[in-house]
């Protein structure tokens, strides 16, 4: 959810994060790697952040600005994240000859809901991250349809021509949805490192952030639609 929400507002302003896969697995492995060498989750939540949003810098500078393809773009910070983070976990901790771990983020029940038979155990006795999130979706319905940026973040996406003319730069707007959308997936990766796992693994993503890519397209571009579809995907798994 936090990186298919991430996707809506991007491809409202006419971009396609194809790197959000590698992003991903960079916030994973920032996370990580925060929490075991500072032993502090918070740090490693910073650093899964500043992962992602340099990913999405690389990719924003090469596509926004450079104006390259951005699937071809995408593909190649995928490659580049996957083993960018297989070689420097191996540099930083060797080989160990059993993973490494970090203690996971707790679970905070909520008082009273959390009670309810199934849905509570499920909605209402999650770590922080899912309370977040679940305030994340109507501050984005809240930005892009209630709001005079997020107007400014539509119409760059549906007619940049007149928004150019307009006076509003094209390029700062989309550059500006990619670097949030590199926060909000290093979030995500780091979700799984230290509020699933505790551990990490080249492998731990599988392929999730595709999924949340595919949410967006699915939902319509709409936070809701991206709620819907993550919903069904969640539970499908």
């Amino acid at each position: 959810l936090f990186g298919s929400l991430s996707e809506v507002v991007a491809e409202r302003s006419g971009m396609m994060v194809t790197a959000i896969e590698g992003i991903f697995l960079i916030g994973a492995w920032g996370g990580f790697v925060g929490a075991y060498l500072w032993n502090s989750a918070f740090l490693g939540m910073l650093l899964a952040m500043a992962c992602g949003l340099a990913i999405a810098a690389i990719y924003a500078l090469v596509t926004v600005v450079m104006k390259q393809h951005q699937v071809v773009t995408g593909t190649a910070l995928n490659i580049f994240v996957a083993g960018f983070c297989t070689y420097f976990q191996r540099v930083l901790f060797g080989v160990p000859t059993s993973p490494l771990r970090v203690p996971v983020l707790p679970r905070l029940p909520v008082p009273l809901l959390s009670r309810i038979p199934v849905v509570g155990d499920i909605f209402f006795n999650q770590n922080i991250l899912t309370y977040i999130v679940y305030l994340l979706i109507p501050l984005i319905y809240l930005f892009l349809f209630r709001t005079a940026p997020g107007l400014t973040v539509r119409s760059t996406g549906e007619n940049p021509v007149a928004s150019d003319v307009a006076g509003i730069s094209v390029n700062k707007v989309r550059f500006m949805t990619v670097l949030f959308s590199g926060v909000m997936g290093g979030i995500a990766g780091a979700f799984y490192s230290l509020g699933f796992l505790g551990m990490f693994t080249a492998g731990i993503i599988g392929g999730r952030g595709w999924i949340a890519f595919a949410i967006c397209f699915l939902g319509n571009w709409h936070p809701l639609g991206a709620v819907v579809g993550t919903l069904f995907f969640g539970l499908a798994e």
